[in-house]
């Protein structure tokens, strides 16, 4: 079935069934590798994208439920003033160890700061709970979702 989904500010017209989970469409059909796999049953938070600007998983999320709504991926998240100033502070402060992560964790980072501009550690961990880091970089990520809700260095 041809469907067409707006994504990063783009229309994408494509052929997959609408129980396609997103995350296929981005990676397999539309060559956007930034969202990665990780476990596929939406408990690690690597596969987050925004939809309308919620962070949720795609690889449980069917294409057939979007319709109109705006989806925005790693690949486009610097475009965003509070997107671009996480990623500022995700390098500034070298939170990245094996990266794998790492797209998921800025896209609910992003999300959580668009809804909380000044989140405390409370709301930090709230919107960060789903979100697995094998390699530990917790502190070093909490850390840096407070340097861009202040936009300062830490």
């Amino acid at each position: 079935m041809t469907t067409t989904l707006t994504i990063n500010g783009e229309e994408k017209t494509f052929d997959a069934s609408v129980d396609t989970p997103l995350l296929w469409v981005l990676r397999d059909i539309l060559g956007m590798t930034g969202t990665k796999f990780g476990c596929g049953i939406a408990q690690c938070g690597a596969c987050t994208v925004h939809v309308d600007g919620k962070a949720v998983r795609s690889c449980v999320l069917p294409i057939g439920l979007l319709g109109h709504r705006n989806i925005t991926t790693i690949e486009a998240i610097g475009t965003s003033a509070v997107g671009a100033s996480v990623q500022k502070a995700w390098l500034d402060l070298e939170v990245v160890q094996c990266g794998y992560c790492q797209s998921g964790q800025i896209m609910a980072a992003v999300a959580l700061l668009l809804e909380t501009p000044e989140p405390d550690d409370a709301d930090i961990d709230a919107a960060m709970a789903g979100n697995i880091c094998r390699c530990g970089t917790y502190l070093r990520i909490r850390t840096a979702i407070k340097q861009a809700a202040t936009g300062q260095k830490s």
